[in-house]
């Protein structure tokens, strides 16, 4: 087996007890909490005869240990269990709304990374003029608001001007079926969440990326391809670049984690039936099924950003491959 294979199949091991632990705590977590889902069905007109069967009924008499052992046993199956709220597969709710997430962190992605390289490259390449200040000025600003604010903002400019949807991710009142209107209505609605979303995120690309290609054009093999006559642009944006990449390379697992914890809080704001919204449900009403199968598919984001950001520091520095 070659080193890089190794070092693959291990990264792939890592990734599955990351997914393991998180969904596992966060399952103790909930079940430590005082109550549980039949305790929402106290009223004046329930009985604890009545409380009693239902607990008996979910399983909810049982132990912790007992109840943990039973769940382990069908994450093995890839069972996540049944919600009580919705009486429904956890793995087909989490389904549903992990890829309504996976859009708009994606979309929230691709805009980051489209507008936070380039910039991050022009203001580390270029002397001090005008547009570095702008460039430095807007990312210091975009750093300094998180998500959450963002999107209140967004919201509220949407709310006072009505040039984009407040919230939801499709509209009620669309009339044409066909996928690419469903298409342009539901890349309507993406603006606003893609946007809050990105607008850190390219900033955090841009203020690392141009420090890193500041120091890089000061190696010497850089010195020596532009004293041999390659043209600057060339030599910045095919040379110095593939070099200053692996910074960024390197927190991308990170930045892809931070953009899904962010994303839960926008999913909220701007009503994006994401599983920001789903995990809240299930945390108000207790179902501990669904808790737990939301952060499974969580950490499973989160581990995927982290292998890709190994894989992609192994494609930008191929000693890191024969290591």
């Amino acid at each position: 087996m070659s080193p890089f294979v190794s070092f693959l199949a291990r990264r792939v091991l890592f990734a599955l007890l990351l997914v393991l632990v998180v969904s596992s705590g966060t399952m103790w977590l909930a079940h430590l909490a005082p109550g549980d889902y039949a305790t929402q069905l106290r009223g004046p007109g329930v009985s604890a005869e009545t409380l009693a069967r239902e607990r008996e009924r979910l399983g909810l008499d049982r132990s912790l240990a007992e109840q943990y052992r039973d769940w382990l046993v069908g994450l093995a199956r890839f069972d996540l269990g049944t919600s009580y709220r919705f009486a429904r597969p956890v793995k087909d709710l989490v389904g549903e709304r992990a890829g309504n997430t996976a859009v708009l962190a994606g979309t929230a992605l691709l805009i980051a990374t489209g507008v936070g390289l380039p910039l991050g490259v022009i203001a580390g390449s270029s002397s001090a003029s005008v547009l570095v200040s702008t460039i430095r000025g807007v990312s210091v600003f975009g750093l300094s608001l998180p998500p959450l604010l963002t999107s209140i903002l967004f919201a509220l400019f949407a709310a006072r001007t009505g040039w984009f949807p407040i919230g939801g991710m499709t509209s009620v009142r669309a009339v044409d079926p066909s996928l690419p209107a469903r298409l342009l209505d539901i890349g309507w609605h993406l603006v606003l969440p893609s946007l809050a979303l990105a607008l850190p995120i390219a900033a955090t690309l841009e203020r690392l990326l141009a420090r890193s290609m500041r120091e890089t054009l000061d190696e010497p093999f850089i010195l020596a391809a532009l004293a041999r006559g390659i043209p600057r642009r060339r030599v910045v944006w095919r040379h110095a670049l593939r070099v200053a990449i692996r910074p960024v390379a390197g927190i991308y697992g990170v930045i892809v984690g931070s953009l899904l914890s962010g994303s839960f809080a926008v999913e909220i704001v701007t009503s994006w039936p994401g599983l920001g919204g789903l995990m809240f449900e299930a945390l108000k009403s207790r179902d501990v099924q669904l808790v737990a199968g939301c952060a499974a598919i969580g950490s499973v984001f989160l581990a995927c950003g982290n292998l890709m950001s190994d894989l992609g520091l192994a494609i930008a520095d191929p000693r890191l491959r024969e290591e």
